[in-house]
């Protein structure tokens, strides 16, 4: 199996279940709340770790109780944690996140540590990354060093894979870099400039990207699955079927899940099916990493589907390790 490493944030989450959510000036009575471990970059090494991934992570927390804890976190779930940083004078990163019945969220970040991230502690860590073959990214951490460390892997031969969320402008130069962009409707409308229907218009707001030098782009679609889209091909690869709990964390699970699979061998169409696995059990959920599926689990899923005749158990998942 390839090892995986993400780049990205670490951060507390703090989530409020709402019956709906307020209006602009308005206050409202939380019917539960919640604490959990998360940020974008955490969510994805720890879905990694849970499927039993050789994975590490690279990242900043604060140096307070909350980030010796998600250190201590990550190792519990397999994550080597060598590349994180502890800015001593920083808080660690932290979302405050609205959850309605129908499982929908509002999230808001405060950055933290996240946001002190820089192109040194990319160099300070460099031997250790070249240790490692797939490269997941998200946005949560300052653009500047998103862009440094996906040049210089990419120059170095290694699978990029960047997740645009939350969607922010990024150089034009660095699209050339990045082997998979994995953008949801929001994010790829977004990036291609373009505000219509999702369907009907995302093969052309792809190809914008596309011709922009991503070499693959995988648009999730949620419920409806997601779209894997290379040159003039469009295929659409079906969402397995699952009640929607909280949504937190299903695009963070849906990127480790693809990620994974490419690790061990699967073909990007398979890797993409996988995603969508891991995502939908991760919406059954209250909260992003507590419901994150471990190894056994996925199989265990993947099994009872094809029993229905749904998407067939992709090969790779043939005599694995459980974990």
């Amino acid at each position: 199996m390839k090892s995986i490493c993400v780049i990205g944030s670490l951060n507390i989450d703090l989530v409020a279940a709402v019956e709906r959510f307020p209006l602009p000036g308005e206050t409202l009575t939380s019917v539960g709340y919640s604490t959990f471990f998360g940020g974008k970059g955490g969510n994805q090494a720890i879905a990694l770790g849970r499927l039993g991934a050789n994975v590490s992570m690279v990242g900043k927390v604060g140096g307070d109780i909350h980030g010796s804890d998600y250190i201590r976190h990550l190792r519990m779930n397999g994550v080597d944690t060598a590349g994180i940083r502890v800015e001593q004078d920083a808080a660690t990163g932290t979302a405050m996140i609205l959850v309605d019945p129908q499982g929908e969220n509002q999230i808001i970040i405060s950055p933290g540590a996240n946001g002190l991230l820089t192109p040194s502690d990319i160099d300070e860590c460099w031997e250790q990354l070249l240790e490692a073959d797939i490269f997941l990214f998200q946005l949560e951490v300052p653009i500047g060093t998103v862009a440094y460390a996906i040049k210089r892997l990419k120059g170095a031969g290694k699978t990029v894979i960047l997740d645009p969320a939350p969607a922010s402008q990024l150089p034009d130069a660095i699209f050339k870099y990045i082997d998979y962009m994995t953008p949801n409707e929001t994010e790829i409308k977004y990036y291609a400039g373009r505000h219509q229907q999702y369907v009907l218009q995302l093969k052309e707001a792809a190809n914008i990207l596309l011709r922009k030098g991503v070499n693959t782009i995988v648009a999730k679609a949620g419920a409806d699955g997601a779209y894997l889209i290379r040159d003039v091909d469009l295929q659409h690869i079906a969402a397995y079927p699952s009640e929607p709990v909280d949504t937190t964390g299903a695009g963070d699970c849906f990127n480790a899940g693809f990620a994974y699979a490419l690790a061990t061998g699967s073909t990007p169409e398979e890797a993409v099916g996988i995603g969508n696995a891991v995502g939908a059990l991760a919406i059954r959920q209250v909260g992003a990493q507590s419901a994150m599926p471990s190894k056994s689990e996925l199989d265990t899923f993947l099994r009872q589907q094809a029993l229905l005749r749904l998407p067939a158990v992709p090969a790779m998942l043939e005599g694995s390790d459980n974990r």
